[in-house]
């Protein structure tokens, strides 16, 4: 479908002075991408203020419409906020289908969920958002009433049929969310018992969180050039130089303006990234709005952790570092290239810094020579520091996680 993407602004708006209308517009026109809309132009939209009943004014939407007409649009995506009486008055005077920021995020979350979970808390986040509008795109769910009627009484209209059935199945879909989410818990609790310390991959959409992951993990995570490439968290084992197992989560990317019908939905997802040992703050650094992108991301981030959290339990990561010709890395950060590998021993030394004091316990011990699989054991399970042999003892220097430590020591007094 031809879609025209237009972004208004207030002229005189200061407020959001970080990001430029030309930056919003781009990014909007990325998000059509991301669904494989057709690229039909796109257009700033300056305002001296909103209009309550079409948000812009009568002369532009006269312009908007011939052009519309002229290049055969069937879509027009308003990035912003448009009040149910806004898009109705505006598909009028346009001659087009219109939706708003909010409703692109929405059908991009839900082309990208994968897991039951992921399905459900888009459903939900769309049903919430549907439900002031009405319109008429939820006909599916009057099917799943069954063909009798029996479930409209006499004398109900089809907008309060359309009302109780969204209210149902809202209803429906928060039960089996609590069950999913208790489900959640009990796989966290079991390993918080093991326990490996979790790391959570955070940023904005498209930072390269996930070509990270697979360049630590060596997985095979989606990771395209799109916005919102990865929707569903993923969880893989890693193992650090140390000998530390790690948990490593790959999380959705955040953005600018997010719904609050998505923020409320995806809690339970987001959860993963509270119960985080560590958060890595992977960051486009290459991208001109660089700064406001890790502004938003800290807003989303301060509405589940404390200031104390975000102190103390968050490292910057500067991705894509090769495509600019110099980087001076700041402070505390570290700066890779996912694509390239550069910088990766400089992040596997930050991990082990950050999290083998905590989770690894390091201690000497005596082993016979002789005993070939014992070593083997150590040195698959942790890290041999140091192994001096004296008359056919090995004096050896270890770090092991504490369920290992336990583990060997268990095996030692039952041989």
């Amino acid at each position: 479908m031809r879609t025209l993407v237009i972004h208004p602004y207030l002229k005189h708006d200061r407020s959001s002075a970080s990001r430029s209308p030309e930056a919003r517009l781009q990014e909007a026109v990325r998000l059509t991408h991301a669904i494989s809309l057709e690229d039909g132009g796109a257009q700033l939209v300056p305002l001296s203020n909103y209009r309550p009943a079409t948000l812009i004014g009568q002369g532009k939407a006269e312009e908007l419409a011939a052009f519309i007409a002229a290049n055969e649009i069937g879509l027009c995506v308003v990035d912003g906020h448009v009040s149910p009486v806004q898009q109705r008055n505006l598909e009028k005077e346009l001659t087009c289908k219109v939706i708003d920021r909010t409703a692109l995020i929405l059908e991009i979350f839900g082309a990208r969920a994968r897991t039951h979970e992921g399905k459900l808390q888009v459903e939900l986040a769309a049903l919430e958002y549907q439900k002031s509008r009405l319109v008429r795109s939820w006909t599916h769910l009057e099917r799943q009433r069954g063909g009798f009627g029996f479930l409209g009484g006499p004398g109900e209209s089809q907008i309060e049929i359309d009302r109780r059935l969204i209210r149902d199945r809202i209803a429906k879909i928060k039960r089996e969310l609590e069950g999913v989410a208790r489900t959640r818990e009990l796989h966290r609790k079991k390993r918080r018992d093991v326990p490996y310390p979790v790391v959570a991959l955070v940023g904005y959409t498209n930072a390269g969180k996930s070509t990270l992951f697979n360049r630590l993990t060596k997985s095979h995570v989606v990771a395209m050039d799109k916005l919102f490439a990865t929707l569903d968290p993923t969880l893989r084992a890693l193992k650090l130089p140390s000998g530390l197992q790690i948990i490593l989560s790959d999380t959705v990317g955040f953005i600018s303006d997010l719904p609050h019908e998505l923020v409320a939905a995806f809690r339970a997802t987001l959860e993963e990234v509270a119960e985080a040992d560590l958060l890595l703050h992977v960051r486009d650094i290459s991208h001109p709005d660089a700064e406001a992108q890790k502004a938003d991301v800290l807003t989303v981030l301060q509405s589940l952790l404390d200031e104390e959290r975000l102190d103390s339990g968050m490292v910057e990561v500067w991705n894509k570092i090769d495509q600019l010709p110099e980087t001076t890395v700041a402070n505390g950060a570290v700066g890779v290239s996912a694509l390239t590998g550069q910088g990766m021993e400089g992040l596997f030394k930050l991990l082990d810094k950050r999290l083998a004091e905590e989770f690894l316990t390091t201690f000497t011990l005596r082993l016979p020579a002789s005993d070939g699989s014992g070593l083997a054991w150590l040195y698959r399970h942790g890290t041999v520091h140091t192994q001096v042999e004296d008359e056919g003892i090995l004096n050896l220097k270890v770090s092991l996680s504490p369920q290992d430590a336990a583990r060997w020591h268990k095996m030692q007094k039952e041989m």
